[in-house]
């Protein structure tokens, strides 16, 4: 069962990582077998299992009271992410998914949607299995309300070309920070940490959370579609606009104001745009905001007591925030 080659040089990390790709195999059977196939190629398409190792990491700042309770615990946030990630594509209407066909291209929009509810299930299931404190269930529910509302707001802002960057800002805290927010802290939480330790680990989780999806927002206008592993300028076909292309706005909205057609734009228009993001130098000022948020999450990292996993936090912490593809 391959692992993304990010953590090759973390062994142990790497080990956890397979386990929990053990444990969510076995917990997304189903009895479609066609369902199972896609979920199964899904999970072992070469996603980065970020949110799992984050949480595994942060949990080695304390002790955890099961090793079998701590991967299903890492197991289920990598399944909430996975159910984002199908219902984000049936709203875009995506084809690619990691490279491959996404589910609602293989099988239609509502097969694609009672597949990501499927996960949400399971995800509670995996989770209630993992802790007995009513209150962690709780957390969690409330974590994943905010992560509903985030993309709820994205859906508000569609083709909205009045959207600020405070606004942005707040849709990429619920969409995306959230659930590295949780991932972070729940590690800290399960494992026993300090109170102190929990709340740098809710703000290393934040400021990584918010700096990756800047980043992921800038590659949209930067990447190749084979260096994604999904359709380039997505967003902006879809009315989502993003940083790069809101900075590029706050210069001249006048220049953009073709984009006031919405649904009815045409290609040449969405190249009109990226032309006009480089003219106003969109992408280099979304850089310097992510750079900020990347900064303050490798300060506090700093603050956590100086034990392997802070270096490796440190380390892929400085890789994510900083990559190019």
């Amino acid at each position: 069962m391959a692992i993304h080659p990010l953590w090759a040089q973390y062994p142990d990390i790497q080990k956890e990582l397979e386990q929990t790709q053990k444990t969510i195999q076995h917990a997304i059977k189903i009895r479609n077998q066609d369902i199972q196939t896609v979920l199964s190629q899904f999970f072992e398409s070469g996603g980065k299992l970020l949110r799992p190792a984050f949480f595994i990491l942060f949990t080695e700042f304390g002790t955890v009271p099961s090793q079998k309770r701590k991967h299903e615990y890492a197991a289920a946030l990598e399944i909430l992410h996975a159910a984002t990630l199908i219902h984000d594509d049936v709203i875009d209407d995506s084809p690619l998914r990691r490279d491959m066909p996404s589910i609602q291209a293989l099988y239609g929009k509502d097969i694609a949607v009672y597949t990501g509810d499927f996960l949400f299930t399971v995800y509670f299931q995996l989770l209630a299995s993992a802790v007995q404190e009513i209150d962690t269930l709780d957390f969690n529910a409330k974590n994943m309300r905010k992560i509903l509302v985030g993309e709820l707001d994205q859906m508000h802002l569609k083709h909205n070309i009045d959207i600020t960057v405070k606004q942005y800002l707040r849709h990429v805290k619920g969409k995306t920070a959230q659930l590295f927010q949780l991932s972070c802290v729940e590690g800290a939480r399960f494992a026993g940490c300090t109170k102190r330790q929990q709340l740098l680990a809710l703000r290393i989780g934040y400021n990584i959370g918010m700096g990756f999806q800047i980043l992921d927002d800038i590659l949209d206008y930067t990447a190749t579609e084979s260096e994604l592993k999904k359709p380039v300028l997505e967003d902006l076909k879809n009315g989502h606009y993003t940083l790069p292309l809101i900075l590029a706005m706050n210069r001249n909205r006048q220049a953009f104001a073709f984009l006031e057609k919405g649904t009815d734009l045409t290609d040449d228009d969405i190249q009109q745009a990226v032309t006009l993001i480089q003219r106003y130098q969109g992408v280099e000022q979304a850089i310097v905001l992510a750079e900020r948020y990347t900064e303050t999450a490798l300060k506090e990292i700093k603050k956590l007591p100086d034990i392997p996993a802070r270096h490796i936090l440190y380390d892929v912490t400085a890789t994510l925030l900083k990559r190019r593809d």
